[in-house]
């Protein structure tokens, strides 16, 4: 999955954070980090092909904006495998039961 590859940095990670407060222009991203502007950059395009970023131009500015697309396509997985292993512990809670069922059995007089 391409967006939870995308947020394992840590820089990225930062950079949605800021996206989520509200919309940026490159520039004021690159502000908050001590790295380059290419650099800077190459995250952003990460971001924008994991469908977690959108850029727009406003003027001469690029203005970054948060994506939801990646958003919900990350909410959709998680659910998917929430929804497996939850099976998972329903069966395991059956199984305990029904054990512990038999254990009280055998220990009757």
């Amino acid at each position: 999955m391409e967006t939870l590859a995308a947020l394992a940095d840590p820089t990225r990670r930062r950079i949605v954070e800021m996206l989520a407060e509200r919309d940026r222009t490159a520039g004021e991203i690159v502000g908050e980090f001590s790295m380059s502007a290419p650099a800077i950059s190459q995250h952003l395009k990460v971001l924008r092909d994991a469908k977690l970023v959108t850029s727009r131009v406003h003027g001469k500015q690029r203005i970054q904006s948060l994506d939801f697309r990646g958003f919900r396509e990350m909410e959709a997985w998680i659910a998917r495998t929430k929804r497996v292993w939850e099976s998972r512990l329903d069966a395991l809670e059956r199984e305990l039961r029904q054990e512990a069922a038999k254990d009280i059995k055998r220990k009757k007089p």
